[in-house]
Formats: structure tokens, sequence, C-alpha cells
């Protein structure tokens, strides 16, 4: 119930609408509106339909905070910690949150809107957070964050997720039965000088920011519903061969933990995941897999192949079962006509800008007031230009001695005649020989979901892993965590939409749909004798929130507000 109370300051005396609230568990004053002096008071109490609108961001704060709390995120994170300061005594409490507390608001701001935790205090001023909470986050600093992280021992995180995931296990129905892997990276702005992340580390980055260090990031997911099941941050400048190898047992205790049944499993792999070590480790763990080869380095079987080549749905195929590197594999080689034309324009575009740069370049070398160049660092030059656009075997070249060295350079059209019947085969490989070959070729495919999960975890406006200000192994590492489990609220959040109500739009425009579900407070003067009132409400929506509305219960969960164990005592 809201009541008008009065704070005299400098001798004068000011009025405010004020609601009693239960803030940290305790009854606090919350001023809504202030009032003004008695005159401006009086003017409005004299209207009686005088009133005021706020409205916040709700729909995907109150959302989140249903799951959490179904999920027990808080009590399963605070299970782990441990206190890292000497003033903490026993369990780590700060501004009256608990470590699991504070990471759950870390991961519910991460998948509402990815920016600094410098921020976050402003970020959920603007949204119903605070209220649905009953908590003061005023003094929630990236300081803060920063001292709760410590909490966390990194041996804790894969044992937290376990946790998480089991818990989602148990409530909704994921389908395990095939899980894909893949891996990523992502680049930070670490100084080159500072020694201590050693996970930050330069190599070859998928952003084409090669410049800068890079950490990367293994995962994997359901093939149905994308959820991630599983995560390890990892030195950015490995090889993804030697990741898989090393993570291929923990997927596999993972799996274990959600007892499934490892005859029944496939997981599915890029060929980057390649290696004769690594098929013969998944082989004698008894995990089914498929995966692929590259068409050079199989060019026997694409030999083989083109005489027998069976219409299918999506171009021609042809199907054996072959023993490659001590292993019994169905071999599928198949090509894609729209797969072929793809590559053999984005070949020809490739030429195309290699020629028009070697022609820039010897332009440039003729001018006037050019600097003058050495016919080695002209070749230098023309080397690494051919390297950068892939054309080394279809651009011939000679560099023609002089005052100004020159260079000619021509296409070897026969090599890219005979590049052009290679392009669009794959050579898919896997040990479930029982599936027909349009269910091999269909799991296969299922790689392209891993890669729409990596586009959405590097979505600017959700979810995304950047930016982030933290350069110690730890705090990237928790930082990750929060990442991925921001991501799997939000695919579970997606995946009720589109069993429940029908969703049929991507990822993307259903977090703008429920970000655009405002929560609406009244403060309405009743006249002269009456007290102010506070009414909150949702926003009508249009037809397509209005869906998301019911089945997220978002009209009535202001009201009854989840109940987060863990989030501020023990």
């Amino acid at each position: 119930m809201a009541t008008i109370q009065h704070k005299i300051t400098n001798g004068h005396k000011y009025w405010y609408i004020v609601e009693s609230r239960r803030v940290n568990g305790k009854p606090r004053p919350v001023v809504l509106e202030y009032l003004g002096k008695a005159d401006t008071l009086l003017e409005r109490l004299n209207c009686i339909n005088d009133y005021k609108l706020k409205s916040y961001e709700h729909g995907h704060v109150a959302a989140l905070l249903e799951l959490c709390s179904k999920l027990d995120i808080c009590s399963i994170i605070n299970n782990f910690t441990m206190p890292q300061r000497k003033y903490m005594a026993g369990k780590p409490i700060r501004h009256h949150l608990t470590v699991g507390g504070t990471l759950m608001l870390a991961i519910i701001a991460r998948a509402c809107k990815p920016e600094s935790k410098n921020g976050f205090v402003e970020w959920s001023k603007t949204t119903s957070l605070s209220y649905m909470l009953r908590v003061s986050l005023s003094k929630v600093s990236s300081q803060h964050f920063w001292d709760m992280m410590d909490c966390i021992p990194v041996d804790s995180i894969a044992a937290i997720e376990a946790e998480i995931i089991k818990k989602v296990s148990n409530i909704f129905d994921l389908d395990v039965d095939k899980i894909l892997y893949d891996t990523t990276n992502y680049y930070t702005y670490i100084d080159t000088s500072n020694y201590k992340p050693t996970i930050a580390k330069r190599g070859k980055n998928k952003q084409k920011r090669g410049d800068l260090r890079q950490v990367g990031l293994a995962l994997v997911v359901t093939r149905k519903d994308r959820i991630p099941v599983y995560h390890h941050s990892y030195a950015g400048n490995s090889a993804d061969q030697n990741i898989f190898i090393n993570v291929v047992d923990d997927i596999i205790k993972r799996m274990a933990e959600l007892d499934v049944d490892i005859n029944k499993q496939t997981i599915v792999f890029d060929k980057g995941a390649n290696s004769k070590k690594n098929l013969k480790h998944v082989d004698s763990l008894g995990l089914k897999f498929v995966g692929s080869f590259s068409p050079s380095h199989c060019k026997e079987l694409i030999i083989e192949a083109e005489p027998h080549l069976a219409k299918f749905s999506e171009g021609f195929l042809y199907r054996a079962r072959r023993i490659i590197w001590g292993l019994d594999l169905s071999v599928v080689v198949m090509i894609s006509d729209k797969l072929k034309i793809g590559l053999i324009h984005g070949l020809y575009t490739s030429i195309e800008k290699c020629d028009a740069a070697i022609v820039e370049i010897n332009k440039a070398v003729l001018k006037p007031n050019a600097k003058k160049i050495t016919s080695e660092q002209l070749n230098e030059k023309v080397l690494s230009l051919i390297k950068k656009y892939k054309s080394s075997n279809y651009i011939e070249f000679d560099i023609v001695d002089g005052d100004m060295p020159q260079i000619e350079h021509r296409i070897n059209y026969k090599a890219l005649a005979s590049a052009e019947e290679e392009l669009g085969f794959r050579i898919i490989i896997t040990t479930r020989h029982e599936w027909n070959s349009d269910e091999i070729v269909k799991a296969y495919h299922g790689q392209a979901f891993i890669e729409d999960s990596f586009k959405n975890m590097k979505d600017p406006q959700h979810l995304s892993l950047r930016p982030q200000f933290h350069w110690t192994n730890h705090k990237i590492r928790v930082h990750n965590f929060c990442c991925v489990a921001a991501y799997l609220l939000n695919a579970l959040l997606f995946k009720q939409a589109k069993e429940d109500a029908g969703y049929s739009g991507c990822m993307g425009s259903f977090l703008d749909a429920l970000d655009n579900i405002r929560l609406g407070s009244v403060i309405r003067s009743t006249g002269k004798q009456g007290r102010p009132r506070v009414v909150y409400s949702v926003e009508v929506p249009d037809d397509g929130a209005l869906r998301l509305v019911d089945v997220f219960n978002l009209n009535t969960l202001h009201e009854k507000r989840p109940k987060i164990e863990g989030l501020s005592k023990y």
C-alpha cells in the first residue's frame, strides 16, 4: 500500500509517495514519486484523475527468473562456492547477495543485453528485475561481480554445469540421441604484453581478427532443439584435433550423468576434428559418430564413386563400406548441385579479386613517386596476396627484373577446370551402418545447427560472448560459463515458445518480442481524502506477443514473483 510521507530538508517540507517493500528481507520505504512542496501537492490533490505512468522491460526478465527458479540455479552454484577474501566468513555474501545470486544476475543480464558489468546497475533500472526480486541492485558494481566470480573454483565449473543440465533433463523433454560438436573462437583486446592470461593466444580467428588474442570455445548441443549440454574453454592457438581428443571423454561422462544409453547416441562433428587417433579413440569408447573427410585427401573415393552416383533428394550420392584408418566405416560420397554452384562462384570470385589486386600492385610500382621495391620484396608481396585469396593452385606469376620490377601473371585454366569437377563433393563417414543414406546425410547436415548456435552466441543484441573485460584465466572461464548458461536459458525459452505457442520465427526475433513486453506502473491520485494507488500491469502486446504472455504466465508472474532459493541468504 502506498502512503504520502514528508521529509524536511533545509527547513522545507517535501512530500513523496512511498511504498513499503521488503528489500533484502527487511521492510524498507521505496520512493515511487516526488510530489514537491505543499502548494504543489494541493494542486495534485485537486486533480482527481492525476496519474503518472512508468514502464519497464519485463517479459524477458520475468521469463528468465521463472526458469532460474525452476532450475534452482542459485542454490546449485552456491553449493560449489568458497570464500576468496579474508572478510568472507563461511559462505561468501556481498551486498546481501550470494555468489549464486550474483552469477544468476550476470547470466540474466547477458541473456537480455550483452554489455560490460559496469553498466549492469543502469540497465537493471530499466527492467522489472529489482521489483521482481525485491532486492536492491544499486550496489551491484563491476567490482561486486569480480569479487564473487573469484569465489567459483575453476574446477567446479564443469560440475555446476552438469548439475544444471541434470535439472534441465528432469524438467524438459530433451532429445540427446544425436549431439553436435564444434568449436569456435572469439577475439579479445587483452594487451600483448600481458602474460597472465595463458588462455588468450593468437591464432586463426573466425571473425578475421588474427591481429588480436583469442579464446577458444568447444560446444556440444542437442540436434533437435540446440540445447547446450557441454562447453569447454581453451587456449586460442590450440588445434581443433587436439581439443577434440581432450574433451571427448568428458562429453561421454556428461552423457552418462544424464543416463543416456551410449549405444543409442551419435555424435556429429566436422572434418576439423578428424585424425586417425581421434576416430579410433571415439570408436574405442563405443560412441557412434558421423563425420567427414576432405575430398582432396580421398580422391580415390571420388574416382570410384563418379561412375556409380545415384540420384537422391539433394543431388547424387554413392555409398560403400570400407576399412579406413583401421576402422569399419560406411562412406557416403555425395555431390550437391546447389553446393557446387556456390563453391564455383566463390572460387572465381577469389581469383578475380586476386587478379585485380596484382594489377593494382603493378600500377603502384610504376607510379613516378613510388617507393623503390626489390624483386624479392615484390615476390613476397605476391605470394602473400595469393595465399590470402587461396589461389596458389590457379594463379602463376613471374617477376620481371628491371629498374622497377614488374609482375607477369596468368590463370591456370587447366587446374581451374580440374577443380570445378571436384567441387561440390562431400565425403561423409559414419559407424552407423544400419542407417540409410538419407539419415546419414541429414545427421551430418545437423552441423549447420551448431553453426547457428555460434551465430546466436555472437549476436551483439543478445547472448554475445563479447564484450568481456576480463584478463585472467579464471574470470575468462567463469565469464564463458555465464554466456553459455545464458544461451541455455534462452534456448529453453525458445523451445517452450515453439512447442506451446507455435512460435515460428528465429531466436533473435523471439527474444526481441519478449523484450518488448513491458510492465507498467500507474501512480494514481484518488482525490482529496484517498491515498495514492500504485497499480502494476503488463502492457497489452500485439497478437503474436500475446501468445508468449500466456505461455510464460507474464500477466500474473509479477504478482506472485518467482521464488529464488539461495539468492540473498543461505
